[in-house]
This record gives structure tokens, C-alpha cells and sequence, in this order.
């Protein structure tokens, strides 16, 4: 009999090695965001087909902006470009958005786009996509923390639920698994809270490379470990 899978909840996929493919096929920098953005289409429609209820997606860190203004320019096209020319493909796929991260420094219309594609999408129920956008994990911690100060809450009174609830989208739950292309091996900052108790997979190819195959076998991976949380 086939071997029975275990589906993760959520997957967070952190994308790298773009300007890696770029490179390594003579291309500038943009091409290799380009066809990033493509994969990045087909690997969030597969994880949505697997039964996957959650997916995260790091598509620009608080720490990109210090690249040259050309990539960003770039990269800020082809986010406008996810949010308008291709907001068709949320309504396709039912698929819900919500935008991670912090709102300064992001062009006027960037967030009126991402607001109305979240605003469109509310009531989805095929899966929600998490775009991880101007994003810092331990900026999230912090501006949790400031939220629950201002609200007066004492010392006491806080403790992980707490944190956990004023987080950047605080429906979007804890990462089963984080998956990382490119051979790099570190999280880069990217859901630190709720990367807790995640598996970690790191393969060896760039971004771009990235099918539909892989998602299958990140959820066969996936399956085979076994989770503890620490028991």
C-alpha cells in the first residue's frame, strides 16, 4: 500500500538564489527575480493543491533595502505586479491574502493594491498566502511587544498566547516546516516566534528551479520526521 503523507498546515518558504540563477545563465538580476516570481506562482498553486492550509512566502526583508535601488525597483514591480495584473489568480484559486510586515518605506501603490487584494479576498476559504513583505522576524516581535504595552496590559499578564495574538496577521499559525533553496542554512530573520518548533529543509537549488515536484517531496520529507516540541 502507498505510504500514507502527513500534510503540514503551514509551509514557509524562504526564496533564494535568485540573482544566483541570474548569474549562472548570463542574465542581470531582474531576470532571475522574473523567473523567481514565476516559480513562486506555480510552487504557492501546488502547496495550495497539496492540501496545505497556510503559506508563507519571504519575499523582501527589512534588510533588502539596503541593495542597490535598481534590484529593489525591480523587486517592488514585480510585487505591484503579484497584487494587480495577477490578483485574477487569488479569485481562481480561492485563495486568501495576507501581507506581512511593516508599512513604512512601501510606495503608496503597493499598499493601496495590497490592501485591496486583501479586502477582495477576505472570504476566501481555498488557503491563505502569507507575503512576507518589508519583513523582520524580531521587528514583528517588537512591534507585538509595543502593542501590548500600549495597551496597558502589566507584566504579569503577558506571556506567549499573548504575543502570539498581536503578531503581524495573528491567524496565520505556527510553521510546520520552513524550506530554504540555494544550500543556505540559516533562517534570515524570517518568522522567528512562530519558526519555534518548525522542521527545517534546505535544498540545494536555486529558487527559480523550483516545480511542483518539489513541493511533493517536501511534503514526503515532512512526513518522516517526527515532531516532538520538545518531549
Amino acid at each position: 500500500m502507498p505510504e500514507e503523507l502527513i500534510t503540514p498546515r503551514h509551509i514557509g518558504y524562504i526564496i533564494d538564489g535568485n540573482r544566483r540563477w541570474a548569474k549562472k545563465h548570463g542574465l542581470p538580476t531582474y531576470e532571475g527575480h522574473l523567473a523567481g516570481y514565476n516559480a513562486l506562482k506555480d510552487v504557492a498553486i501546488a502547496t495550495k493543491e497539496a492540501g496545505v492550509q497556510y503559506m508563507s512566502i519571504y519575499v523582501f526583508s527589512t534588510e533588502n533595502w539596503k541593495r542597490s535601488q535598481e534590484e529593489v525597483k525591480g523587486l517592488m514591480s514585480l510585487i505591484l505586479k503579484l497584487f494587480t495584473t495577477d490578483a485574477k489568480l487569488f479569485k481562481e484559486e480561492n485563495i486568501k491574502l495576507k501581507v506581512l510586515g511593516k508599512r513604512d518605506g512601501l510606495d503608496v501603490k503597493i499598499l493601496k493594491a495590497m490592501d485591496a487584494l486583501e479586502a477582495d479576498t477576505k472570504d476566501n476559504t481555498g488557503g491563505t498566502l502569507a507575503i512576507c513583505l518589508n519583513y523582520g522576524g524580531q521587528h514583528e516581535i517588537v512591534d507585538a511587544v509595543k502593542k501590548i504595552v500600549q495597551s496597558g496590559i502589566v507584566a504579569d499578564d503577558i506571556d506567549e498566547t499573548l504575543i502570539a495574538e498581536n503578531l503581524y496577521g495573528s491567524e496565520v499559525p505556527p510553521v510546520d516546516v520552513i524550506v530554504r533553496t540555494s544550500g543556505e542554512k540559516r533562517l534570515s530573520n524570517f518568522m522567528l516566534w512562530r519558526a519555534a518548533y518548525s522542521e527545517l529543509i534546505f535544498l540545494n537549488k536555486q529558487w527559480p528551479e523550483m516545480t511542483k515536484d518539489d513541493v511533493a517531496a517536501i511534503i514526503k520529507e515532512y512526513s518522516g520526521r517526527q515532531r516532538r516540541f520538545g518531549g
